[in-house]
């Protein structure tokens, strides 16, 4: 049996795919989930599932004490206030730094970021690990503080934050809900002017993990890991998945004002009802910068991060495996299959 490696959050998009990544490089993959976790995308996978969660380090201690490499993704998106971003976020990483301090055979922990604890940009300039932070979001925050946390442990275990754009790809659900919306003939915008992000098919991503994870440069640092293009913009996007779906289009502009007003008014509901809400005021204020885009020039010099797929092939893939698994199917089997 090959070295122990242990991912948490291992059940999502990414970590499954993680998951599938180590098992195929002959590793001997440790999974820690939440008992309430759904296994979809770990069925019959030759991994070893430890279903206490992250919650308590007395019980992760002897599950992390002898890995040679742990990957911790899990982590929260969406909660209803601060504390509930900084419990599972901030928090709960703390408990990943705990409980991983007493092992002496380590190589490599990588803590998940993102693009969102950094800053908005103007295009054509990309940030990268050198520009000052300026999170919008209690999520962001969340992340930036989980960093500064995770690097104050650099003298003792081999810490590497990675910090990805916006991920798609096979089993991915939010970008999908754009490809949802092309396949209806509807390319939304946000705004009237041109917007550009930093986009990262999920191949290039793992990969870009693996190397920082077992890079002997890259400990104590932060990247950036992005996609073969810095910076892509909506029409760009549009005009590639349109191709694939071989439909045409509505390009429908969305006013900043109506983003903000949709943001308060979710805000307001779920309050009301306890739910969480996907979109709020602080999101939309995120949606309506000019754009969200990040260099890997680090990572590239560091430890050859090498993105592999340009952004038509990976729309090409990702939509062929949404047709294969009927995502695209009505809306209300797409609501079956994501259980939503």
């Amino acid at each position: 049996m090959g070295e122990k490696v242990v991912v948490t959050g291992a059940n999502g998009f990414v970590g499954s795919h993680l998951v599938e990544a180590l098992i195929a490089k002959g590793f001997d993959v440790h999974c820690v989930l939440r008992k309430s976790s759904n296994m979809q995308w770990l069925q019959n996978l030759p991994i070893t599932l430890h279903t206490c969660g992250v919650e308590n380090v007395d019980a992760l201690k002897p599950i992390l004490a002898d890995a040679i490499y742990i990957y911790h993704i899990a982590g929260v998106v969406k909660a209803r206030s601060w504390e509930g971003y900084h419990h599972g976020n901030v928090v709960l990483t703390k408990n990943i730094l705990e409980a991983t301090a007493g092992n002496k055979v380590i190589k490599g922990l990588v803590i998940t970021s993102s693009l969102a604890c950094s800053a908005a940009t103007i295009q054509g300039s990309p940030v990268d690990e050198k520009t000052p932070s300026n999170p919008l979001t209690y999520y962001g925050k969340s992340k930036l503080e989980q960093e500064q946390l995770s690097l104050s442990y650099a003298d003792r275990l081999p810490i590497t934050v990675v910090r990805p754009c916006v991920v798609y790809g096979e089993r991915d659900t939010e970008v999908f809900l754009f490809f949802k919306a092309m396949n209806s003939r509807i390319l939304p915008s946000i705004g009237f002017d041109e917007k550009t992000l930093s986009m990262v098919y999920i191949h290039d991503l793992i990969s870009g993990m693996i190397l920082a994870a077992e890079s002997p440069n890259s400990k104590g640092k932060q990247y950036f890991l992005g996609g073969s293009e810095d910076e892509y913009s909506w029409k760009q996007i549009g005009e590639i998945t349109g191709k694939y779906l071989n439909k045409n289009y509505l390009r429908i502009r969305v006013p900043h004002s109506l983003v903000f007003i949709v943001g308060h008014l979710a805000e307001f509901f779920a309050k009301v009802t306890g739910n969480i809400a996907t979109i709020n005021s602080q999101k939309a204020n995120e949606m309506v910068q000019k754009s969200w885009s990040c260099s890997s020039n680090r990572a590239k010099a560091d430890f050859n991060y090498a993105p592999k797929f340009s952004l038509d092939e990976g729309i090409k893939r990702s939509i062929e495996w949404y047709r294969k698994e009927k995502w695209l199917a009505s809306l209300r089997s797409t609501i079956k299959l994501l259980k939503l």
